[in-house]
């Protein structure tokens, strides 16, 4: 299991920026993937962007252009940063590693193929 700490996170208006990091308890070369899942209210689980292990990233096309995924080895850390951002960007952002299947819930590790995840945290995005 893999432990994760993330900071960030926050309340800004339509058009900011906001930075979440994700701190996991192993290598970021012992994880297959770590990234960034959201849950708004009455949403399922949604996959935003992960990096592999190798650093190849993917984004959702919801937010391509405006989140960028990151990673720094020394500090064995990854961010996301958010810019441009809008009104339905407003969820609860999870940072986790190791997932095959994206849960219908987030932070649902019930199932080894749902990886291990981060408490969450809460971004909105006012007018």
């Amino acid at each position: 299991n893999v432990q994760l700490v993330q900071s960030g996170g926050g309340s800004v208006q339509v058009g900011g920026s906001l930075r979440l990091s994700c701190a996991p308890s192993k290598s970021l070369f012992d994880l297959d993937n770590i990234g960034w899942y959201r849950q708004a209210p009455g949403h399922e689980c949604q996959k935003v962007s992960t990096i592999t292990s190798g650093g190849t990233t993917w984004s959702a096309d919801s937010v391509k252009g405006r989140f960028t995924i990151s990673r720094d080895i020394s500090e064995n850390t990854v961010t996301l940063q958010m810019n441009h951002l809008k009104l339905e960007d407003t969820a609860t952002y999870y940072c986790a590693a190791n997932v095959q299947a994206t849960p219908d819930t987030c932070a649902n590790s019930g199932y080894s193929l749902f990886g291990s995840w981060g408490p969450g945290t809460q971004v909105t995005v006012s007018p």
